[in-house]
This record gives C-alpha cells, structure tokens and sequence, in this order.
C-alpha cells in the first residue's frame, strides 16, 4: 500500500508560479512510476508529467518549457514545479503513484489562475 496526499495548490495571476507537492508514504520502495494529472471543469483528466524511479521525466506539450517534475528521494516527496502560468492550467491537479498493477491516486489540490 502506499498514500500520497498533494499540497501547494492556490490562486495566482497569469505569469506567476506555483509548486505543487506529492507526499509518499508507506511503500514507497515499490514505487515505479509517479506523476501528475490535472482535470479541468467539463474536462477529462489529462496527463501532466511523470517521472520514472531512474528519473526519467515526460511533460504533456501544452506544458513543456513551463513545468518542471523533481523528487527528493530523502523526503519522499515528488514536485511540479509550474512557471509563466495561464489561465487554461487552472484545474485540479492530482498526484499518483504507482506500484504494477495498482495506481494509487492523492486527494488533488486546485490550481487556480486568473487576473
């Protein structure tokens, strides 16, 4: 089994930053594979980035150059770190991780950009 719980989401204005964070616990040396996915309102969830356990990294297009996935292996904690923000990155954002065959999906945190 493992938990993951996000935190960091909030409101900020076109431009600015955010970090978001995603917290592991319990298993956590029988994970494979994490990554972020956001859900905007009226939308399917889509993937954001992901990060292997060799610390391979993928980015969704929309995101490239802006987001960038780190983890800090000693603290168990993943990050999306998320600059020059826009308004259509406003969403839930979700953090997963997992252990084949089974995902373990967070609680999510809102990301809300808007002047």
């Amino acid at each position: 089994q493992v938990q993951v719980v996000e935190s960091g989401g909030g409101l900020v204005q076109p431009g600015e930053s955010l970090r978001l964070s995603c917290a592991a616990s319990g298993s956590i040396f029988s994970i494979y594979f994490m990554g972020w996915y956001r859900q905007a309102p009226g939308k399917q969830r889509e993937l954001v980035s992901t990060i292997a356990r060799d610390g391979t990294t993928t980015y969704a297009e929309s995101v490239k150059g802006r987001f960038t996935i780190s983890r800090d292996t000693n603290k168990n904690t993943m990050y999306l770190q998320m600059n020059s923000l826009k308004p259509e990155d406003t969403a839930v954002y979700y953090c997963h991780a997992d252990v084949p065959p089974m995902r373990y999906w967070g609680q999510g945190t809102q990301v809300t950009v808007s002047s």
